[in-house]
C-alpha cells in the first residue's frame, strides 16, 4: 500500500453496509432458530466495521494533512451530528413495533408505501453491488501494492504478475471466497466478521501503542508521478513521536496536491472522503431479521459502534497531529505500515477490512433482493432470489447478486462508481429520516417507539444534510439518483403493490385534513366561492353509470358523494350488511374513473335514509348542499357494465369482477323499492332542508365523449340548452330570471367549463310575453350574463300556450290542482312541445340533404336544463306532480330538471 498509485481509495470504497437479514419463510418473522445474533455481533461488529473500513488505515492523514487539526475535528464532528440524526431515526422506527428482515428496505417500505420503498430498496441493492465490486477491487490493487510485479514502493515484494486479465482473475478469486462465505449462511458470516473485527482491533490497537512506543524516524515516501509520467525521486517525511512543535504546524489548514491525483484539495473535496469514510450506520439495523432482540439492540448497538468509531477516529487524528510533519501526512496516507511496530500487521488489517466490507456488501445486496423477490413488485425478473435453502439461505439471491458483482468486475476500476455508491446510502439515511418525520409528524396512535431521544425537528435536519451531503459529495451522481428513483417509484406505482402494508401518506392526509376541515368555518362562506357540492343517490349503479360520470362533471372541484339506501332494520339482523358493500363501491368508483365519496346506510325505507345521507353525509364545512337523483319513470333499466369498455375488461389482479358485486338490473315490471309518493317526498324534504335538487332523464343518451374524463375527439359539436324561466309560469318570473333560473345558469356553466364539454354551444332560451317587445328581455339577459362572466347565446321564443296564463298566477295553481287537471296537462305539454320544436329545428339547420342527413351532420342539443318547479304542497298530490314531470320532460333527450334554493352567482370580484 505504500504507493498507492490509484484515486480508488480517494472516495470510500471498501466499507459499504452491512448485511441486511430477511426472515425467511413467506415474509414472517423469522424463527427462534434464526434470531440468534446478539447485540455485539449482530449490530456492534458489522457497524464499527462498515464505519471504519479501510480508510481507517489509509485516509487519516490525508484528512490531518490537508485539513489541518482543528478543521479535520470540525469535519468529524459535522460529519457524525449527521449521521447521529439519521441514527435517532433508525432507533425511533425499530423500537416501534416487531422489526422483520429487510433492514432500511423494510422501515421504508413498511412505512412509506411499495412504491418508495420498492425504488429505495432496488437503489439500495444496487449500491451493495457496486459496493462489493469496488471493494473487491479496492483488495486487490491492495494487495498489488505489495506483491505485485509492478509495485513501486520500496518494501514491495513483487511476485504477482499485474495486467488486466490477471487483475479480473484476482477479483474472481476473492469474489468467490466472499460468496462462498455468504452462500453458506449468516452464521458463517458473522463469524467470519468476529474474526476480522478482531484483526482490524488489534491492528489499531498496534497502530495506537506504535505512536506511542516507536521513537523519531524519518519515512521513505513513495514515488510521485511527474507530469511527463516518469516518477520522481522518493523524498522523506518525519515522524517525530509527541511533539508540542509538531501539533503547532499542524493545527491549521494546508490544503495542498493530492498525490494520487494531482488534484487540488478543498475542505469540500477532504470532507467528502471523511464523510464516506465513517457512513455505514445502517449495517446493525440491516441485521434485523437475525437479531434476538432487534427493537433493543438496534439502538443499543448501533449507539455503541457510533461512540466507538468517534473516539478512534478523534485518538488517531490527535495522535497524527502530535507526531507526524505535514510532509509525512500529504505525501503517504499508508504512513502507519512506516511507524509501526510491526508493518505486516497493518497490512493484515487493511486486508481484513477490505475482506469484511465485501462480503457485507455481497450478503446485504442478497438479503435486500430476497426482500424485494418475497414482496413481488418487481415481477418474474426477480423470481428467482426467492429459493433458500432449507436452513433459510436465500442462496439464489446470492447467487444473483454474485453474479451482478462479476458483471461489474469486467468493468475493470470503479473509481467513478464510488461517489455514487455513497449517495445511494446518502438517499436511504434520507428516506428513513422522511419516514420517520413522515410517522411524527402524522400523529398516528400506534407510533409509540420506546426511544424517545428524537423529534420532528432531528428528523428533519438529518434529511436535510443527508440531501446537502449528496450534492457535495457528487452532484452529478445525487440528482441522478433522485432522477432513477423517481423512474422506479413511477414504475412500481404503474404497476401496482400491495396496500396491505399501510401508508403514513394516508395518516399524514388525514391529519392535515381534519386540521383544515376544522378551519374550513361554513360561517365564512361566500357566495363568490360557492361550488356544487353533491350527493347522488344511486340504488344499482349498473343502470346509473352515465349519471355517476355526468355528476362528476357538474362538481367542479366540489364534494361529490355517492351514496345508496340498503333496506333493513338493524335490529332484526346479527351484522350491518351495509359495511362489507363499502368495497365493491370503492371498486366501482375507481373503475369509473370518478372522484367521489362513498356513503351508505341501512334503513327501513329509501325515503329515511336518503334523510339520513342528507344530514350526515359530509364533514364539517364539506357537505352536500345539491341532491341529484335519477328520473322516476316506467323505461326498463339498462345493465351500462356490459357496453362501458372500462367494466368489460378483465379487474387487474384477478379479484371479483364487479359484475358480480351488483345485482343484475331491475326487470321491467317487477317491484320497485321506491314508491312515486317517496319519491317526490325525498325531493320535498331536500327542499326543506335547503338543499338544491336535480333530477336527471336519460343520461344514458348522453354522446359517449361526453361521458369520458377527457373530451377526446369528437367529429361534430353539441349544444346544452338551459330554460332558465319555469315554463308553468313563463310570465309571472319576477324579473326575467329568478334565484333558480340562475342556478340553472350557474350549473350549466359549470358543465361547460369541463374539457368534455367545451365545444358545445351553451344556448339560453326566453318565452316572450304578450306585451314585451321582441329583444326587450333578450338585451336584460345579455347584461346580465356579461356582468356574470358567461358566453352563451340567447334566443327568444314565442310561445302563445304560456301567453294565456294570468299575469302574476303561482304555479301551485297548476300543481296543487286549483286548476283542471286537463288544463294543467294542456299546458305541460305544449312546454315540451316548444322545447322539442327548437331541437328540432336545430337538426334543420345543417346543410343540404333529408333531414336524416341533418341529424348525423349537423349539431343537436346533448343535453337540456329545465326548471323543476315546486312539488305541490298536499302530499296526495305528489304522484299528479311526478306525472306533470313526465309529460314536460318527454321524449327531450338527456335533461336535467333543478330547483335551486340558494343564491350562487355574484357580480363582484
Amino acid at each position: 500500500m505504500a504507493s498507492e498509485s490509484s484515486p480508488l481509495l480517494a472516495y470510500r470504497l471498501l466499507g459499504e453496509e452491512g448485511a441486511t437479514f430477511l426472515p425467511y419463510g413467506m415474509g414472517s418473522p423469522g424463527g427462534g432458530a434464526l434470531r440468534k445474533l446478539s447485540t455485539f455481533l449482530g449490530v456492534v461488529v458489522p457497524t464499527v466495521l462498515s464505519m471504519f473500513s479501510i480508510v481507517v488505515f489509509m485516509r487519516i492523514g490525508f484528512v490531518v494533512g490537508h485539513a489541518g487539526l482543528l478543521q479535520a475535528l470540525a469535519m468529524l464532528l459535522i460529519a457524525y451530528f449527521i449521521l447521529v440524526l439519521t441514527v435517532l431515526s433508525v432507533c425511533a422506527i425499530a423500537t416501534n413495533g416487531a422489526v422483520r428482515g429487510g433492514g432500511a428496505y423494510f422501515m421504508i417500505s413498511r412505512t412509506l408505501g411499495p412504491e418508495f420503498g420498492g425504488s429505495i430498496g432496488l437503489m439500495f441493492f444496487l449500491a451493495n453491488v457496486c459496493g462489493c465490486a469496488v471493494s473487491v477491487l479496492g483488495l486487490v490493487e491492495a494487495i498489488l501494492d505489495v506483491f505485485g510485479a509492478d509495485a513501486s514502493g520500496p518494501a514491495g515484494i513483487r511476485t504477482l504478475p499485474q495486467g488486466y486479465g490477471w487483475n479480473l482473475l484476482y477479483g474472481t478469486i476473492v469474489l468467490g471466497l466472499v460468496g462462498g462465505v455468504c452462500t453458506l449462511g449468516a452464521g458463517l458470516y458473522a463469524q467470519a466478521s468476529f474474526l476480522t473485527f478482531l484483526l482490524v482491533s488489534a491492528s489499531l490497537a498496534l497502530v495506537l501503542i506504535s505512536f506511542v512506543a516507536v521513537g523519531p524516524r524519518d519515512v521513505t515516501l513513495p514515488l510521485r508521478p511527474s507530469t511527463n509520467g516518469s516518477s520522481l525521486n522518493p523524498n522523506v517525511g518525519h515522524f517525530t513521536g509527541f511533539n508540542s512543535s509538531t501539533l503547532k504546524a499542524n493545527l491549521g489548514a494546508g490544503y495542498a496536491q493530492d498525490y494520487t491525483t494531482g488534484v487540488t484539495m478543498t475542505f469540500a473535496s477532504v470532507f467528502a472522503v471523511l464523510f464516506n469514510g465513517c457512513t455505514g450506520i445502517m449495517a446493525g439495523a440491516n441485521m434485523s431479521g437475525e437479531l434476538k432482540d432487534p427493537s433493543r439492540a438496534i439502538p443499543l448497538g448501533t449507539i455503541i459502534a457510533v461512540a466507538y468509531t468517534f473516539f478512534i477516529y478523534t485518538l488517531l487524528f490527535f495522535f497524527s497531529s502530535f507526531t507526524c510533519d505535514r510532509t509525512l501526512l500529504q505525501e503517504d496516507y499508508g504512513f502507519f505500515r512506516g511507524i509501526s511496530l510491526w508493518p505486516p500487521m497493518v497490512l493484515i488489517g487493511v486486508y481484513a477490512a477490505s475482506l469484511s466490507a465485501s462480503m457485507s456488501s455481497l450478503i446485504g445486496a442478497s438479503r435486500i433482493l430476497h426482500a424485494l423477490a418475497q414482496d413481488d413488485l418487481f415481477g418474474l425478473i426477480l423470481a428467482p432470489a426467492k429459493v433458500v435453502s432449507q436452513g433459510g439461505n436465500p442462496w439464489g439471491a446470492v447467487l444473483y447478486s454474485w453474479c451482478l458483482v462479476q458483471v461489474m468486475l469486467l468493468v475493470g476500476k470503479l473509481n467513478t462508481l464510488a461517489a455514487v455508491v455513497t449517495v445511494f446510502y446518502l438517499v436511504a439515511y434520507a428516506a428513513v429520516d422522511l419516514s420517520c418525520l413522515s410517522l411524527e409528524w402524522a400523529s398516528a396512535p400506534n407510533f409509540r417507539p420506546t426511544f424517545n431521544l428524537f423529534s420532528w425537528h432531528t428528523c428533519l435536519l438529518g434529511m436535510a444534510s443527508c440531501l446537502l451531503m449528496m450534492f457535495l459529495i457528487s452532484p452529478g451522481a445525487a440528482g441522478g439518483s433522485l432522477l432513477l428513483m423517481g423512474l422506479l417509484s413511477a414504475l412500481l406505482t404503474a404497476r401496482g403493490g400491495p396496500s396491505s402494508w399501510g401508508y403514513v401518506s394516508q395518516a399524514l392526509l388525514f391529519h392535515q385534513v381534519r386540521k383544515y376541515l376544522l378551519r374550513l368555518d361554513v360561517r365564512k362562506d361566500h357566495v363568490k366561492f360557492w361550488r356544487p357540492q353533491l350527493l347522488l343517490l344511486v340504488g344499482n349503479p349498473r343502470g346509473a353509470l352515465p349519471l355517476l360520470r355526468l355528476a362528476n362533471q357538474l362538481k367542479k372541484g366540489g364534494l361529490y358523494v355517492l351514496g345508496h339506501v340498503s333496506l333493513g332494520d338493524l335490529d332484526a339482523l346479527p351484522l350491518d350488511p351495509v359495511q362489507p358493500q363499502y368495497g365493491a363501491w370503492l371498486s366501482l368508483i375507481d373503475r369509473a374513473q370518478v372522484k367521489a365519496f362513498v356513503d351508505l346506510t341501512l334503513s327501513p325505507t329509501v325515503r329515511q335514509g336518503a334523510q339520513h345521507l342528507l344530514r350526515i353525509s359530509g364533514l364539517g364545512g364539506m357537505k352536500p348542499n345539491t341532491l341529484v337523483l335519477g328520473f322516476y319513470d316506467d323505461a326498463p333499466p339498462q345493465d351500462h357494465f356490459l357496453t362501458d369498455p372500462a367494466f368489460s375488461e378483465p379487474v387487474e389482479g384477478g379479484g371479483p369482477a364487479l359484475d358480480s358485486l351488483f345485482p343484475p338490473p331491475r326487470a321491467p315490471g317487477s317491484p320497485r323499492a321506491l314508491t312515486p309518493h317517496d319519491y317526490v317526498a325525498t325531493v320535498v324534504d331536500a327542499l326543506k332542508m335547503n338543499k338544491n335538487v336535480v333530477l336527471a332523464r336519460e343520461c344514458g343518451a348522453l354522446p359517449p365523449e361526453r361521458l369520458s374524463r377527457s373530451s377526446g375527439s369528437s367529429s361534430q359539436s353539441h349544444h346544452v340548452d338551459v330554460w332558465p324561466l319555469n315554463l308553468l309560469r313563463p310570465k309571472g318570473s319576477p324579473g326575467y330570471v329568478d334565484v333558480c333560473g340562475l342556478f340553472l345558469l350557474q350549473m350549466a356553466t359549470i358543465l361547460s367549463m369541463v374539457p368534455a364539454w367545451q365545444s358545445a354551444k351553451l344556448r339560453i332560451f326566453l318565452c316572450l310575453g304578450p306585451q314585451e317587445a321582441p329583444g326587450t328581455g333578450e338585451e336584460r339577459l345579455r347584461v346580465l350574463l356579461s356582468q356574470l362572466r358567461i358566453r352563451a347565446e340567447v334566443q327568444e321564443v314565442a310561445w302563445s300556450e304560456g301567453a294565456r296564463i294570468d299575469e302574476g298566477e303561482d304555479e301551485e295553481n297548476f300543481v296543487n290542482g286549483n286548476r283542471g287537471d286537463a288544463e294543467v296537462d294542456a299546458l305541460a305539454i305544449s312546454a315540451n312541445a316548444l322545447v322539442r320544436a327548437q331541437q328540432a329545428n336545430d337538426r334543420g339547420e345543417g346543410p343540404g340533404g333529408p333531414e336524416g342527413d341533418h341529424r348525423r351532420e349537423g349539431p343537436s342539443t346533448a343535453l337540456t336544463f329545465l326548471y323543476l318547479p315546486r312539488p305541490p304542497a298536499d302530499p296526495a298530490r305528489y304522484p299528479r306532480y311526478l306525472a306533470l314531470l313526465e309529460m314536460l320532460s318527454q321524449g327531450l333527450g338527456p335533461t336535467l330538471l333543478i330547483h335551486g334554493v340558494t343564491p350562487v352567482t355574484c357580480t363582484d370580484i
